[in-house]
This record gives structure tokens, sequence and C-alpha cells, in this order.
């Protein structure tokens, strides 16, 4: 299993940025994908995922209404809209896959435990 994060850069404070997390060896059928972040000098953070089966999505509190995760079936892909930035959100994203077929993958919120990660992308908020 292979997971690539891409699409960072700078972002304006309010402006939006759209990563991609693209995988292989891995289907959404039978797992999860959960992006996650971690600023300088913090402990990496939760940020979503999206679920086997039903593609149910969660959120952080923190990016709840104003991140979107979606995903290409056809592209083995993953999306992460991310709209109204503010200059907390600025950090290393990375995605990682829940290669499993658990009651964790399917209400990916109950915190599965994730066993492939991609290298991440910088997103830097700032005016």
């Amino acid at each position: 299993v292979q997971l690539q994060a891409s699409g960072g850069g700078l972002g304006q404070p309010g402006g939006s940025l759209k990563l991609s997390c693209t995988y292989s060896g891995f289907t959404l059928d039978y797992g999860a994908i959960g992006w996650f972040r971690q600023a300088p000098g913090k402990e990496r953070e939760w940020v979503s995922c999206i679920g086997r089966g039903f593609n149910y999505t969660y959120y952080a509190d923190s990016v709840n209404g104003r991140f979107t995760m979606s995903r290409d079936n056809a592209k083995n892909t993953v999306y992460l809209q991310m709209s109204s930035l503010k200059p907390e959100d600025t950090a290393v994203y990375s995605c990682a896959a829940a290669a499993r077929i658990t009651v964790e993958t399917l209400r990916c919120d109950l915190n599965p435990a994730y066993d492939y990660w991609g290298q991440g992308t910088l997103v830097t908020v700032s005016s």
C-alpha cells in the first residue's frame, strides 16, 4: 500500500486549497483513509476521514464546516477541500490508510489504527 499527498502550498487567510491523496494497493471498500496534520512544534492532529462502505466522512471540530473530504474511485484518490483557511491551519498534511474491515474503519471517527502513511504536503496560510 502506498499513499502520496499533494496539493499543498501557500494559501491566503479566508482562501481555499485542495489537497489530493493518491493511493495504490488499497481499496476504500475494505478500509478507511484519514487526513492528519502536524504544525511546527505541535503533535500530529487528526483532521478528517472517510470510512469504508457507505463512505461517511468525519471531521475534527477545528475544521468542521470549512473542510470537505471526497473520493474519486476511478483515480484512487481522495481529496481534502480546505476553505475559509486560517493561519492556524498551517501544517504538514498527511494521509493514511487503515486497511482492515472493522467497526472503526466503517465509523472512522472511532479512531481506527492506521497502517500505512504517505509523505506529507506543506500548507502555509499567510497573507
